[in-house]
């Protein structure tokens, strides 16, 4: 019979859960906290569930003999070193909405405490200073909304914020047209809603677009007295910025539940009378806290008794006899779709994915779900291989398959083209008899290139003397050149350099190559 450990306090229907689906189950609750103990006893369990106070570090997973899966009820999984656990064969679930309405209320909640001064009105009055005119608070009704992230939660809040009759603006880069209006907002730029929002909440992963994505500059282009709430990550916001807007009243208010450093103490923003803090309640209702319990406990017991995956995040839906042909097809259509996500700054229309040859009789759906998550990825930081799917349909991206039997130049391929409201973006890719994965085609024009961790894409006219300053060029800039690849669609006419290259380019180094006579664009392209 399966062991399961329970380390952090979840529902006793839960625990229920497991014992109903034969799984033996141990309920210690603050055995987490004690991570000398844990790393005593993980060895007898197979399966693994917690919350957020267990730190699974590579320590303890070292004395993880047999364990199998570990499920995190919530949709963090930053206590959860996923790298090592990957490494070691053990499955790391999490679930990805079970959270959504309570969070989204928190923000909803957040903006009324706002308009209205609440905190302040209410310690004011417990002082029994009865101060009926000092706290003059603002109306919601007609105002605008402005939703920083339009996915799960945002689009909740959204909906939300429509039912108090307010107007709602959104910024989202992956928000098309056609979901903007399914939700009922309006699609803009940043700078534009920065312009016209009386409230801003965020509602967006923590990556490297969107850090400080409100900065000081962010915060310049807003109306005077916007109020700002932030339930999403720290970091979104420059705390620092914010609080010298606080003091001088361009900002009136914020409501904060996310904080660069957690536990949040000592923070010069707690100074102020015009902030509200709280300790990161988003997904703290007794409702939620039962979903995600109910979910992991469901998770963890089907894998144990069925094999089956859900809500992966390390590992994709492949059995066991499909993986030796499957696997290298999954890391690359996984690429292929990460490499289109990397170049892809719009929003996305639709995905179209064309398997053809040998690789259209295998099992299409988790190269599918790769190749989805690794268009996500860049915009979607808690994205996996099972949830991209979803996430996809739910941002009312169109996802299309296209199998064909017949084989041409090579045995079987795969090519994926990101559709944006701006233009169509193809990269197509084989495996060869090595099992490595090669770039065959992007954007139309045949080439040869095989995938390295650090890749620099570079469009260009197809003009004389372009090879030679773009290579004098990294050289004085200090970039190693592993591989250099070409192609081009006719002479004189567009052309592409793929180079692989030892370390990173900086944002700077990035700048100067686009700069050089004829360059369209350089991006950096990385694969893990």
């Amino acid at each position: 019979m399966p062991k399961v450990l329970v380390s952090d306090k979840l529902s006793k229907t839960a625990v229920q859960i497991f014992k109903d689906n034969n799984i033996d189950v141990d309920y210690l609750p603050d055995l987490g906290k004690d991570k000398d103990k844990l790393f005593e006893v993980i060895g007898q369990y197979d399966g693994l569930a917690i919350r957020s106070a267990t730190k699974v570090t590579e320590k303890i997973l070292s004395a993880a003999k047999n364990l199998k899966v570990i499920g995190r009820a919530g949709i963090g999984v930053d206590n959860v070193d996923i790298p090592a656990a990957t490494k070691a064969g053990i499955i790391v679930m999490n679930t990805p909405f079970g959270n959504s309405i309570t969070t989204a209320e928190h923000a909803i909640a957040m903006m009324f405490a706002l308009a209205r001064q609440l905190p302040e009105a209410d310690a004011s009055t417990k002082a029994s200073k009865w101060e009926k005119n000092r706290f003059m608070g603002v109306e919601v009704t007609n105002k605008t909304l402005g939703l920083i992230g339009a996915g799960n939660i945002g689009s909740i809040v959204a909906d939300r914020a429509q039912g108090l009759k307010m107007k709602v603006v959104a910024f989202d880069p992956f928000l098309t047209p056609e979901r903007a209006q399914a939700i009922g907002v309006e699609k803009v730029e940043l700078d534009e809603l920065l312009k016209r929002a009386d409230f801003i909440t965020l509602h967006t992963p923590l990556i490297d677009a969107t850090r400080n994505i409100i900065n000081a500059e962010a915060i310049a282009k807003m109306k005077d007295g916007v109020r700002i709430i932030n339930c999403a990550r720290g970091g979104l916001v420059d705390e620092a910025a914010l609080y010298e807007a606080l003091k001088s009243g361009k900002v009136a208010g914020a409501a904060f539940d996310v904080f660069v450093e957690e536990p949040a103490q000592n923070n010069p923003l707690f100074e102020l009378a015009n902030f509200i803090a709280t300790p990161h309640l988003g997904a703290s209702t007794t409702e939620a806290q039962e979903n995600v319990a109910l979910q992991v406990a469901e998770q963890i017991s089907a894998y144990l008794n069925t094999g089956e995956i859900t809500n992966a995040l390390n590992f994709p839906s492949i059995t066991a006899e499909e993986a030796p042909r499957l696997t290298p097809w999954v890391k690359l259509a996984e690429a292929l779709g990460s490499f289109a996500g990397q170049l892809t700054e719009t929003s996305i229309k639709g995905i179209r994915i064309e398997y053809e040859g040998n690789v259209a009789a295998l099992n299409t759906k988790p190269m599918t779900a790769a190749a989805v998550n690794g268009v996500l990825k860049p915009q979607v930081a808690e994205v996996n291989m099972v949830s991209a799917p979803q996430i996809a349909k739910d941002r009312g991206i169109n996802v299309e398959i296209i199998t064909r039997d017949q084989q041409g130049a090579y045995e079987g391929y795969i090519r994926l083209t990101v559709i944006t409201e701006r233009q169509e973006r193809g990269i197509a890719g084989t495996i060869f008899a090595n099992g490595k994965s090669r770039i065959i085609q992007v954007k139309g024009i045949n080439m040869d290139a095989e995938l390295t961790p650090s890749m620099l894409y570079v469009t260009n006219e197809d003009r004389p003397g372009h090879i030679g300053r773009l290579g004098t060029l990294l050289g004085n800039l200090g970039i190693n050149i592993a591989n250099f690849n070409l192609g081009r669609a006719e002479v004189g006419g567009d052309a592409i350099a793929l180079l692989s290259i030892d370390g990173e380019v900086t944002a700077e180094q990035l700048k100067e190559i686009a700069s050089l006579p004829g360059v369209r664009q350089a991006k950096a392209v990385a694969f893990s």
